[in-house]
């Protein structure tokens, strides 16, 4: 499954009310694997930042002013989202902002050329109900390094966002061992065991394990917002 991991800053917080997008930011995940195929611009919004805006991405509207906008590159961002699933955090935000970019630019709106749009902020809400989700707060619960972000940037934080969601979803794909790759690396080769001669223990979970187990379990569906297969097939 193709993923892409978007991000955006802008003059402000009013897409309605004449606020532009400054940057787009996407990094591309592929069967939950980092590609490197990834997509920035910086954009000449043809407005000024609000003073707020300015101190949390720091783009001038001097270093602005020789970038493309919207519209110039409106074609070649649409191809490289094109029926991918797109994971934004604050989805409502950055889609709205680009939404009225489209319209400016004659095109449909942003969900009619992707396959779906998830939100890894009401995501982390419903996992971590109570607690802090803002991206800071779940790198620092993840354990995600985000030492080199002073500034907001749109790339930047659609690669922190890239390494939170792997890890709020347990990276549970990335721990299936491809024998033939394995090899392919350097790896000894697994010779098969007849295993019909050993005799081998049945254990049996405890309570507290049990418990433990249906809490995973619970957590990976609302990861997966309510598609886990084994829900299907039990």
């Amino acid at each position: 499954m193709r993923q892409i991991f978007l991000d955006t800053e802008t003059t402000g917080l009013l897409a309605d009310q004449g606020d532009r997008v400054v940057e787009i930011g996407c990094v591309e995940l592929f069967n939950r694997k980092l590609t490197g195929n990834n997509l920035h611009f910086y954009l000449n919004a043809g407005r000024d930042s609000h003073e707020e805006a300015f101190k949390v991405h720091g783009l001038s509207t001097e270093f602005l002013r020789d970038k493309p906008k919207f519209e110039v590159i409106a074609d070649e961002f649409l191809a490289y989202v094109r029926d991918a699933e797109i994971i934004i955090h604050n989805a409502p935000f950055d889609v709205g902002f680009l939404n009225v970019e489209l319209q400016r630019a004659g095109k449909l709106p942003f969900r009619d050329y992707v396959s779906s749009v998830v939100d890894s902020l009401a995501l982390a809400k419903e996992m971590f109900p109570g607690k802090r989700n803002s991206l800071d707060a779940l790198c620092s619960r993840l354990e995600v390094d985000n030492s080199g972000r002073t500034l907001h940037g749109a790339l930047l934080d659609a690669e922190l966002l890239a390494d939170v969601y792997i890890n709020m979803t347990r990276g549970q794909d990335a721990l299936l061992m491809d024998s033939t790759e394995q090899q392919e690396e350097g790896g000894l080769p697994m010779e098969p065991v007849d295993l019909s001669g050993f005799e081998l223990p049945v254990l049996t979970a405890n309570p507290q394990e049990l418990a433990s187990h249906d809490e995973a379990i619970q957590q990976i569906n609302k990861a997966s917002g309510g598609k886990a297969i084994w829900k299907e097939t039990a």
